[in-house]
Parts: structure tokens; C-alpha cells; sequence
């Protein structure tokens, strides 16, 4: 009986070693992998933390994203959010505000030659991956600065903003919000709204379907010529409820159109159970500064209200995010997912595993394991957004 009690603990060593091995073969692969292909995020909210504060993100800062970690992790192309608050569709200013965060990121890539470049084109994003230089393509969040005048989206495709993200939190002239249900402005799109769609199409711009509600997604369906993209959202198969996420018949509708929807990392976009555990932490921490007497605005309320969501929020994984590529993937192809992580934009909720842009890898580990060809990888990275792309670039030379 112990000779068999030492065989048993002998193959179960044997097991845990396969496993290990395992594991930092994967980790290797995904590591060179992430190097080899380029990688496309399609939102990461720079610009607007950078307004807020400024940090030279040539250098090691304490965003998610700064260019020593961007190498680190593989990231060659993150597109950069022109963020335009709801505020400014009731003050007005929202073009100023989005060149002024324009002028910034330009500014970035001139006084960084040897790291940064603006790009407009997959082309372009090639070009610089072979210098070694760090892609920022521009995409407009809220199409507020848009306003009443249609050539505002040729003013700034000049600019290099290559989609507009519709709406954000609330309704505005184009479209319907996913966050501004009960408003229902426009019942989707507004006229307007189809006019700009159409004119994106015309000229070359992404048309991104994140942030809009349901009735919104299908008028743009039925308006434009060209794949769309989702450029920061998640499956709402993992959480019933949420518009912000795309449902399975919108994903089998992106697909349709042959567009793209582009994973959240937030943790309240990949899991019910961080959702439900972010209201019920926020309602903790209220009433603990409270019951400390602490001044809400103050430092040490700061730094409670920090500590206490780290130690008592249940954050998601990086399996979660597979998970969701799984499940796109399970309903549209392969051909119709990527990644979009929303960095610097979901606050402190990111999953374990994916606290910022250095940690691409472990993604692509987990999808190695998961039984994900390199080539597979390679289109979730940036194959699948460069063919919706050069599709509305296609589409928009037909129209000229």
C-alpha cells in the first residue's frame, strides 16, 4: 500500500510539472508573439487624463499606459480617445476642446520622434512598427464636437480622427446614449445623426457603435455602406441588463456587416458579480468615511476610498476577457473580435492579470492555451480591425 501511496504522489508530482511546463511555454510564445504582431487597442483614454494632469508619458508614469510598458507589452498601435465630457453639449466649445486634446497628442509624437507617431492608416501603422515607433491613431469619443455643421467630420478627418464614437452618457444631436435610456431622444439615430454616418462613410471614418443604445446600433445598420466598428465594448451575454455591452444579436448583426466589436477590459464589462460588487462597495466606503468623520474631499478620504475598493471589490480575470472573445467568436467567426481596452478610462477596476498595457500577454497566453492558433491571435491583435479599415477606405474611394 505505500509503494502505491509513493506512485500516486510521484504522478501527481510528474502532473504539476507538465502543467508548469505548460504554462511557461505558453507564457514564452504569447511573450515573443506579442513582439512579432502588431497590436491594436481600440480606445485608450491618454489624452483626457493628460489634460486633467499632465505626465510625460515618454517615460514610466502611474497610467495604465506610458510607451516603457507599451514596448514591454507589445502595444504598437492604441488609439488614442479624443474624450469630449456631456457637459460641453449644454456649454458649447466641444470642437475647441477636442482640437485642443488634438494639439496635444501631436504634440506628444513631435517632441518624441523616436518613440510616437501619429497615424491614419494601417499603413502608416505598418510603416512606424518597422521604425520601432509606437502608433497614435486618434479616434473622437462623443459626437459632440460635430455640433449642427456637417463639415466639422471633414475638419477633423484633416485632422487625423479616423471614427467617431456617436454618443457617450448622454443623448446628443447624432444619436441615442446607452447610458440615457429613459431620455430616448431621437428613438436611435436622428436624421442628423444618419447625415453624419453617411458623410463618415463618404470620407473614411470608423463609425463606432459603442456607447449607443440597441434602436441606434440598427439604424446605423440600415444607413451605412461600411463595417462599423465596437471600439470598446463587451458581450452582454456576461451581463444581462447592461445596453453599454452589445447583445448576441447585435454581435451576429456586426458580423453581418462584417465589422468588428473590440473588448472591454473594464471589470464591470466582463462580469455581473463586479457590477453587483462595485455598487455595494461605493455604498461601503460612503458610509465608512462618514462614520470617520473624514472630509470627503480630503487626502485621507482619498486614500481610504482607494485601499478599501482595492481590498473589497471583485475584479474579473483575464480569463473573463478570453471568455468574452470565446463567446464572439462562438457566434460570429473569428474574423469579428479584438481589443479595446478602454485603459485609463475604466478607473480601478481592471481585471487581474490586465492592470495595464504591459500585460497584453498574459491575454495571448491565455489564448494560446485556450487552443488559439498565433494566426487567430494575430487578426484578434489588429488583423481583423486593418480589414474593416481598409474596407471604409475602400468604400470612401468609390464615393470620390
Amino acid at each position: 500500500m505505500k509503494h502505491i501511496k509513493n506512485i500516486s504522489v510521484v504522478c501527481l508530482l510528474v502532473m504539476v510539472f507538465v502543467s508548469c511546463a505548460k504554462t511557461n511555454q505558453y507564457e514564452q510564445q504569447a511573450n515573443e508573439l506579442a513582439q512579432k504582431v502588431i497590436i491594436v487597442d481600440g480606445h485608450i483614454d491618454v489624452p483626457y487624463q493628460l489634460k486633467d494632469e499632465w505626465v510625460d508619458i515618454s517615460k514610466a508614469t502611474e497610467l495604465n499606459f506610458d510607451y516603457p510598458r507599451a514596448k514591454e507589452g507589445g502595444l504598437d498601435a492604441p488609439f488614442m480617445s479624443i474624450y469630449i465630457p456631456v457637459e460641453y453639449q449644454e456649454t458649447g466649445g466641444a470642437k475647441a476642446a477636442a482640437d485642443s486634446l488634438i494639439d496635444m497628442m501631436e504634440g506628444v509624437a513631435n517632441e518624441n520622434p523616436d518613440k510616437f507617431a501619429i497615424a491614419t492608416s494601417p499603413e502608416e501603422i505598418q510603416a512606424n512598427f518597422e521604425k520601432g515607433l509606437i502608433s497614435l491613431p486618434l479616434g473622437i469619443e462623443n459626437g459632440a464636437p460635430v455640433g449642427g455643421d456637417l463639415s466639422n467630420v471633414r475638419h477633423f478627418y484633416d485632422r487625423g480622427v479616423r471614427y467617431i464614437t456617436l454618443a457617450h452618457a448622454k443623448d446628443n444631436r447624432l444619436s441615442d446614449s446607452s447610458y440615457d435610456t429613459t431620455a430616448d431622444t431621437h428613438n436611435g439615430l436622428s436624421e442628423y445623426g444618419k447625415d453624419v454616418v453617411k458623410e463618415m462613410n463618404r470620407l473614411g471614418m470608423m463609425v463606432d457603435v459603442s456607447h449607443i443604445t440597441d434602436s441606434a446600433f440598427y439604424d446605423v445598420m440600415d444607413v451605412t455602406e461600411a463595417p462599423v466598428v465596437a471600439t470598446h465594448s463587451s458581450c452582454r451575454h456576461f451581463t444581462p441588463g447592461f445596453e453599454r455591452n452589445m447583445s448576441d444579436d447585435l454581435i451576429k448583426n456586426l458580423g453581418e456587416n462584417g465589422g468588428v466589436i473590440m473588448i472591454n477590459f473594464g471589470s464591470t464589462f466582463l462580469d455581473s458579480t463586479s457590477q453587483n460588487s462595485q455598487e455595494k462597495v461605493r455604498q461601503e466606503i460612503t458610509k465608512r468615511i462618514e462614520e470617520k468623520e473624514l472630509d470627503p474631499d480630503s487626502e485621507e478620504a482619498a486614500q481610504f476610498r482607494s485601499e478599501y475598493f482595492q481590498e473589497n471589490f471583485k475584479f474579473s480575470t483575464v480569463k473573463k476577457v478570453a471568455d468574452h472573445i470565446d463567446h464572439v467568436v462562438d457566434l460570429v467567426g473569428i474574423d469579428h473580435v479584438g481589443l479595446g481596452s478602454d485603459y485609463d478610462g475604466v478607473g480601478p477596476t481592471l481585471p487581474k492579470g490586465l492592470k495595464d498595457v504591459s500585460t497584453y500577454p498574459n491575454l495571448f497566453a491565455e489564448l494560446l492555451e485556450r487552443g488559439y492558433t498565433e494566426n487567430e491571435i494575430e487578426k484578434i491583435a489588429s488583423g481583423n480591425v486593418f480589414r474593416v479599415w481598409n474596407k471604409v477606405n475602400e468604400v470612401a474611394d468609390s464615393k470620390q
